[in-house]
């Protein structure tokens, strides 16, 4: 379910699903493993489906509902501090705790020489893959605390240091680095945090950093939503 527009978005990001049963979070969820992610949550959780795109997370509502699952749709941008804390305050106020975080949100920036990195994207790379990842896990931290199985997942890919790949790669590195402090900073006192290295996968983003490439070996996505949640749930 998917509130109007013109609603604030912490109504959006509260509107559905009722409080019962596991909850989960999923940051990133319009397409690609977010959305794979997001669908098999859906089994034995409410999930909170967190995108830019409303067009992606309606559909991906769709597909919920077939499984006999619900979800709450938050069309919002990860990046806005503002947001993100409305999105929290909401999970606080109707559920009370999150159990699961998930968090795919990425930005891909154009691969480009070192010496060409445009500011822009530089930018909007920081922005989403550090500065973003950093404020929600100070949100998603105390939600997290409040259950006995609080777990936050979270997504490598090694690029860093390879040709072109110099702004997705530093900040891609530099999210990991703060999901790799959180993890052994919450070691004995929780909650859990992974990290895990996905397959490659024939992604809208893949797709931007290999054009032409054969899709056809690469692993499906809800292969690799099954194989990482089994793995660390």
């Amino acid at each position: 379910m998917i509130a109007s527009a013109g609603e604030p978005a912490a109504d959006r990001a509260a509107d559905a699903g009722g409080g019962r049963g596991a909850l989960a979070l999923v940051t990133g969820a319009s397409r690609g493993l977010g959305a794979a992610l997001a669908l098999e949550l859906a089994r034995e959780h409410h999930v909170v489906a967190v995108a830019r795109t409303v067009g992606g997370l309606e559909a991906l509502d769709d597909r919920i509902r077939e499984i006999g699952g619900s979800a709450t749709l938050a069309p919002m941008d990860v990046s806005v501090p503002e947001a993100m804390a409305q999105l929290a305050l909401s999970i606080h106020e109707r559920w009370g705790r999150l159990d699961f975080w998930a968090h795919t949100a990425v930005h891909a920036a154009p691969l480009s020489p070192c010496p060409h990195v445009s500011a822009a994207d530089l930018d909007r790379s920081l922005a989403v893959n550090v500065r973003a990842t950093a404020h929600l896990i100070a949100l998603m931290e105390p939600l997290l605390h409040r259950s006995e199985r609080g777990l936050a997942l979270f997504f490598d890919d090694p690029r860093a240091g390879q040709k072109f790949f110099g702004a997705y790669g530093a900040s891609k590195a530099a999210q990991i680095a703060l999901a790799r402090s959180w993890q052994a900073e919450t070691a004995r006192i929780g909650p859990r945090v992974e990290i895990a290295t996905p397959a490659a996968m024939p992604t809208a983003v893949r797709a931007r950093f290999f054009p032409g490439e054969d899709r056809a070996p690469l692993a499906d996505p809800r292969a690799e939503a099954r194989r990482i949640l089994a793995e660390t749930g």
